[in-house]
């Protein structure tokens, strides 16, 4: 078993005092007295112990740890790689004068049981983390005893009883990183010993009960991360002993929470990613112990209160991405504040920078991203900012250049550096004598002449964007010796070419980080460089809309693990693909290029990550390749525009397929009734609501979000409404389906009504005979339907007109009769 190796070894070291009868007799059981095990308890545990296998150790566990105990009052199983289902009968429960239970961090499964109860001396029970499933609290009861209760990191699902209520010795509860839902009951202001409530990242809804402020004992509350909607109850400001607050990323809404003003203890607010709107209060001074103030991605607007600076205490402002306005101050102060983050971009502040930001002297992160300064800036203003790290400056609208050189002098620790938007000089003079910077982003920042020679000593150097300027010449080969530099942007430049790494960097010493390489549209010539074989932690590969030729290397498809994405679109490649190409990439996209051959086949397995695959217009001349069905990643694919040929009348199975492209092509014969009955995530049969409520939950709307982290976003041209549609990003719920352009003949597969989520079909320019199936109308996302030029015959299905996102149509060119559905959508076409 995969990592049975690790945990044969953490089990001994976590069992090795708890199971002593087992793995140490002697040191316990003929121990002293007063360390000895009761026979009975002993046999309980021997019996415990056999009831679950050892598994992996969990992700959040350093490893697992000695636990020890005389009498068997404390019994501490956390990180300890349990395995298996926890049985109702289970001798735990014989352990009668158990205080204390930890079984968290394992992979424990089932349903907590009533007998739970039996444990009546109970007061501690942690099973977080774990896969419990049902509804554990409908047992109230059992935890009436328990003064802390944690249930975070599992898998619980269901609501929250009202019986919740009567734990009324409760000082913590902690349902937190689980899957509840629902509302939170009234009751739950009975608590009224609570000093920790902790409900985050759930699926919780509806309005926060104003029984909350009843909590006069809470100290720390924490409801991020979950559906709550409607405004922060008014109640809340009974909670004068609470300290830390935090909503963020929710629903509620309404004008900044006035109660919140009494929380005078108040060290920790984060109300961001909500739909706050109004202005905040001038005296928010009042919250005079507010350290971390976070309200940021909200609709606030009105002025900045200059007094919030004033608050002694506050170390961290962030009200970026809102609607705030006016000029910007920072009120009077005597001393340096001890303010360390400002993040205020994304504003609609307007205005001059004011000068007497330089008496910040503390701060570490600045971001004053998007400030309208309608004119000039003195950016020496910043030179006095010396603890800086972190500063974000792009887009600021002013008519003053930024000579890099002479900026990026101020500071000795800067790490962040975002000057995107603005003007910048980055003249090749002498090189920056520090080597702070990590991320530096100069893109869209006018920038011309060859590459800027500054950045060549900056060995710490992570991340750079440099895109959308105009820089011209070849790529150095100095860049890539930059020992830390994972993640290049290089798109919409005019570069031609890539310098080869130094001769002494092909050695064995040389370990390239280079994991992402985005240059697409530039004037790149000449073949694909195959040095860039050489980058073997390569992850990402983008040199779309460029001017190389020749061949694909096959030594792009010798990345053993590392190559996701491999986008080589609108170039001038001729050839086939390698043969090992499409084995471990998630995206390859290889349209609009002179291709020949077939599609490799040699290393397909089903195991492969390969989600995107588009060899759209090229020179393929193949059979459909049924063999992709066994790619249980598989979500797009496009075959169109080149010389596939032959029937596609097998039927198959396309488990996760959201979007199919086989138009303009020379496919031939007949679709069998049941063609579509196993293309489940196109119907609502399948994966399909899983995965979209996956999509919520995690905040996952674009595909690669998951794995690519937003670094890169596939694309795809489709027709859509009659036009041809570039999707930049593609949704994870969009679905398409176009085999148009082809020589199918036959009726339509009745079974085509399965695909009920799906947003466009075109089988156009086709020999389509027969009636239109009625299962079209059981198509209840559709938005674009083309079956024009074709020999179909009969009535228009009337169930059609019941398809309310049905927006475009095209039934022309056909024999059809009769009546029109009378839907509002057909009403309102031409």
């Amino acid at each position: 078993m995969k990592g049975s190796w690790n945990a044969s070894n953490i089990i001994h070291s976590s069992f090795s005092c708890l199971f002593l009868f087992l793995f140490n007799f002697r040191d316990v059981c003929a121990a002293p007295t007063r360390y000895s095990c009761r026979s009975e308890q002993r046999d309980a545990l021997l019996e415990f112990k056999n009831e679950f296998e050892i598994g992996e150790l969990s992700f959040y566990c350093i490893s697992g740890y000695p636990k020890r105990s005389g009498e068997v009052v404390e019994l501490d199983l956390s990180c300890s790689c349990l395995h298996g289902r926890f049985r109702s009968n289970s001798s735990l429960f014989r352990l009668q004068n158990l205080h204390f239970l930890d079984l968290s961090l394992n992979d424990l499964s089932g349903h907590i049981p009533s007998s739970v109860g039996n444990l009546s001396h109970l007061t501690t029970l942690h099973l977080s983390d774990n896969h419990f499933s049902g509804q554990i609290l409908s047992y109230v009861a059992i935890f009436s005893l328990l003064n802390s209760l944690d249930l975070s990191y599992n898998q619980f699902l269901g609501e929250i009883p009202p019986s919740i209520g009567n734990l009324s010795k409760l000082t913590t509860l902690d349902l937190s990183y689980n899957q509840f839902s629902g509302y939170i009951p009234f009751s739950i202001g009975n608590l009224s010993q609570l000093i920790s409530l902790g409900l985050s990242q759930n699926t919780f809804s509806g309005q926060i009960p104003s029984s909350i402020g009843n909590l006069s004992q809470l100290t720390y509350l924490h409801f991020f991360t979950n559906n709550f909607m409607g405004e922060i109850p008014s109640s809340f400001g009974n909670l004068n002993r609470l300290m830390r607050l935090s909503m963020f990323s929710n629903k509620l809404y309404g004008n900044f929470p006035s109660a919140l003003l009494k929380m005078t203890r108040l060290s920790t607010l984060i109300l961001s990613s909500n739909k706050f709107t109004g202005t905040l209060p001038p005296n928010i001074t009042s919250l005079s112990n507010l350290a971390f103030f976070d309200a940021s991605d909200n609709a606030l607007s009105g002025t900045l209160p200059s007094s919030l600076f004033t608050i002694p205490s506050l170390t961290s402002i962030d009200l970026s991405d809102n609607q705030l306005e006016g000029t910007l101050e920072f009120g009077n102060t005597s001393s340096p504040p001890n303010l360390q983050a400002l993040r205020i971009g994304g504003n609609n502040f307007i205005g001059p920078i004011p000068s007497s930001i330089s008496k910040l002297t503390n701060l570490e992160e600045l971001n004053l991203s998007s400030f309208n300064t309608q004119g000039p800036v003195d950016f020496s203003i910043f030179s006095h900012l010396k603890a800086l790290q972190t500063l974000g400056l792009s887009h600021l609208n002013t008519t003053a250049t930024i000579d890099l050189n002479d900026f990026l002098s101020y500071f000795k620790g800067l790490s962040y550096l975002d000057l995107s938007g603005n003007h910048v000089s980055a003249a090749n003079k002498s090189s920056v004598p520090w080597r702070s910077l990590v991320y530096m982003d100069l893109s869209q920042c006018g920038i011309n002449g060859f590459f800027p020679e500054l950045l060549k000593t900056q060995k710490r150097l992570r991340n750079l964007d440099i895109s959308n300027n105009k820089i011209k010449g070849q790529v150095p080969g100095w860049l890539w010796m930059l020992p830390n530099l994972e993640n290049l942007e290089l798109s919409n430049n005019t570069f031609t070419g890539f310098e080869r790494p130094p001769k002494h960097g092909l050695s064995y010493v040389w370990k390239p980080s280079i994991k992402n390489i985005l240059g697409s549209n530039n004037n790149f010539t000449g073949k694909v460089p195959s040095f860039i074989c050489a980058l073997r932690s390569l992850n990402i590969l983008d040199l779309s809309k460029n001017n190389f030729n020749g061949s694909i290397p096959h030594c792009l498809g010798n990345f053993k693990s590392s190559l996701s994405v491999l986008n080589l679109r609108h170039n001038r490649l001729s050839g086939g693909l390698p043969e090992n190409m499409l084995g471990n990439l998630r995206s390859l996209d290889v349209g609009h290029n002179q291709l020949t051959g077939k599609l490799p086949r040699s290393s397909i397995r089903m195991s492969s990550p390969l989600e995107v695959l588009n060899v759209e217009s090229n020179r393929i001349n193949d059979t459909f390749p049924f063999w992709l069905s066994s790619l249980q990643s598989l979500q797009v694919l496009v075959l169109g525009s080149n010389s596939f040929h032959g029937p596609i009348h097998h039927q198959v199975s396309f488990p996760k397929l959201r979007i199919i492209d086989v138009s303009r092509n020379h496919f031939n014969g007949s679709l069998p009734t049941s063609y579509f009955a196993k293309w489940s995530a196109m119907s609502s049969l399948g994966t399909n609501e899983e995965d979209r409520s996956k999509v919520n939950y995690m905040d996952v709307k674009y595909m690669g979000d998951e794995v690519d982290y937003g670094y890169y976003h596939d694309s795809i041209v489709l027709m859509n409404r009659g036009l041809e549609m570039e999707l930049v990003s593609i949704l994870k719920i969009y679905t398409a389906l176009d085999f148009s352009g082809n020589e199918l003949e036959g009726e339509i597969p009745r079974s085509i009504g399965l695909l009920k989520e799906i947003h466009v079909l075109n089988l156009s320019n086709n020999g389509f005979t027969g009636h239109m199936p009625s299962s079209l109308g059981n198509m209840t996302a559709l938005e674009s339907l083309d079956v024009s030029r074709n020999k179909l015959s009969g009535e228009i299905p009337q169930e059609l007109g019941n398809l309310s996102f049905l927006a475009y149509m095209n039934f022309s060119h056909n024999q059809l009769v009769g009546l029109v559905p009378g839907g509002t959508q057909f009403r309102r076409q031409n």
